[in-house]
């Protein structure tokens, strides 16, 4: 059983939902002035983890003809049979249950808004399909984060310089997710999927996605001086830019080497760091 569940976590890449998670505490802490209570933090735990692993699971599953093809994906558990459809299905409702559950237990516009977010996390497996857009439409998946934390305490939409933080979720994701596409911009032609860096060549892809970063970290700077965040913040932003540019100088364009490592430590480390920035600015206010 324990094999099991570890096979199943490897197959949505649980490690990951650090991306996401820090930003939905962020948007909480705004909210609440300071780390919110223990209920509301533990059941936007649950509505994160529940939402991540079932939009993953159905990636998974979406993209199965997709992924036995491609070469870089072709060790994937679904593809090599250690994980069954019928399991990866169980795993997507039981998450799904686990997200509409904790949001109704948060308020009453989280549980309203529950359902247009859970469609816009599942409905990005499908993009790539029909639109080189698809890394702002992730980008808007995880900017459901800091949006959805906001909520989940304030109970309203009652500033919206939270929306200035989303964006800045909406760009760097879109960012990153663009280099990352590189690696399949030849396979991602050939089959008729789409990319920035299948439409428009991997030189230009990098470009759009230092573009997108750039405005990442002018987002994150303004929704900090809209929210009159103190200077904890503003170390984190310098930290922030300087995993930017470590970023842009770990990778190689021509060869993609240092990408794997980049795309998961320099933008784990990113949403971590904006959200001490955000939590410290409040716990060390005098």
């Amino acid at each position: 059983m324990w094999t099991k569940i570890k096979l199943l976590l490897q197959m949505i890449k649980f490690e990951h939902t650090v991306f996401a998670l820090p930003f939905a505490y962020a948007g909480a802490v705004l909210a609440a002035r300071g780390f919110p209570a223990a209920k509301p933090a533990l059941l936007i735990l649950g509505c994160m983890v529940g939402a991540r692993t079932a939009a993953m699971t159905f990636n998974r599953l979406a993209d199965l003809p997709f992924d036995a093809e491609n070469p870089r994906t072709r060790h994937r558990h679904l593809v090599t049979g250690a994980v069954k459809p019928a399991e990866a299905w169980a795993l997507f409702f039981a998450a799904s249950f686990l997200y509409y559950l904790c949001a109704a237990g948060l308020n009453r516009l989280t549980l309203k808004l529950s359902p247009i977010a859970y469609m816009v996390i599942i409905l990005y497996s499908y993009t790539k399909r029909f639109t080189w857009l698809c890394h702002l439409f992730l980008g808007t998946a995880l900017a459901l984060a800091p949006l959805g934390g906001y909520v989940a305490v304030q109970g309203a939409f009652s500033e919206p310089e939270i929306f200035l933080l989303g964006l800045g979720v909406i760009f760097w994701v879109a960012g990153f997710d663009i280099l990352y596409a590189c690696m399949d911009e030849a396979f991602d032609r050939e089959v008729g999927l789409h990319s920035v860096p299948a439409r428009f060549g991997r030189r230009r892809a990098f470009h759009l996605s230092s573009l997108f970063h750039l405005l990442a970290f002018l987002l994150f700077a303004a929704a900090g001086w809209a929210f009159g965040l103190t200077w904890p913040y503003y170390v984190a932003l310098m930290i922030t830019a300087a995993l930017f540019l470590a970023q842009r100088l770990a990778v190689n364009p021509q060869t993609l080497e240092g990408l794997d490592m980049a795309f998961f430590t320099f933008n784990g480390a990113i949403s971590v760091v904006i959200f001490s920035g955000i939590l410290l600015s409040f716990l060390l206010r005098g």
